[in-house]
Order: C-alpha cells, then sequence, then structure tokens
C-alpha cells in the first residue's frame, strides 16, 4: 500500500476535496510543486492553474484553482484557494469569453486601465482552458 498524507482543498465558497492522496501537484510562485508523504513543511501563494491530486489506490482528480495558499504540514497538506472548481465542472465557453474579455482590455487600454487586473483575469481564463484541454486529452 502506497503511502498517504491527507488533503483538504478549500475555497471561499465550499471544500472541493478532503481526504487522503499519494500525491499533490500544483503551480507555486515559485516554480511547480509536486508534494508527497513525508514532505518538509511549507508555505507557498498559489498561481491560477490546476491541482492535480492522485487519490489513496491512484486515482486522479484535477481541481481548477484561481490562486491561494498551499500549506504542507507533517501528515496534512491544506489548499485556500481564492476559487476552487472540479475540473469537470467547468465551463469552456465563460472562460473563452472570459480570454476575450481580458484581451480586449488589454489591447485597449486607456487611462483608467488596471493592466494587473486585466493581465489577473487573462492567467485565470487561460490556466482554465488548458485545465479543460488536458481533460480532453
Amino acid at each position: 500500500m502506497a503511502m498517504t498524507t491527507h488533503l483538504d482543498v478549500v475555497s471561499a465558497e465550499a471544500e472541493i476535496f478532503s481526504g487522503l492522496v499519494e500525491t499533490v501537484q500544483a503551480s507555486g510562485a515559485e516554480g511547480e510543486l509536486g508534494i508527497y508523504p513525508g514532505h518538509a513543511p511549507l508555505i507557498t501563494s498559489l498561481l491560477p492553474g490546476m491541482v492535480r491530486v492522485v487519490k489513496q489506490f491512484g486515482e486522479e482528480e484535477l481541481i481548477y484553482v484561481a490562486g491561494g495558499i498551499l500549506e504542507v504540514q507533517p501528515g496534512h497538506v491544506t489548499v485556500l484557494a481564492d476559487v476552487a472548481v472540479r475540473a469537470e465542472e467547468l465551463d469552456e465557453a465563460a472562460a473563452q469569453a472570459a480570454q476575450q474579455h481580458a484581451k480586449e482590455r488589454i489591447a485597449k487600454g486607456g487611462a483608467d486601465f488596471n493592466y494587473a487586473e486585466a493581465a489577473i483575469e487573462l492567467a485565470e481564463a487561460v490556466a482554465q482552458l488548458r485545465l479543460i484541454n488536458k481533460l480532453r486529452k
């Protein structure tokens, strides 16, 4: 039997996942993270993207997060996400519309334009579309 650790993935609205996992992969502020049982304690911010969870007995689950915090403690991993959605629940049309809207805002610019907000909106939409495309494969 593979070694496991407990994972909780929660957003402001709901608990998305809670259970034993063999591995967790996520995009942290400093790069890609692979968390296995016995990992050293860690706290890092998360970028918009996929959290790949390999549950106990090898079943995989993909979760989209729009940023947040990942904390690793002995025997427990927590993902506190701004927004978290199971990959199969993502809306492709909404993600494409958000991507187009962000691109238009960036192209238009203007005096009161906030580039940082538009860049975040674009990054979130692109991350959702990548995850949707990954599910298709």
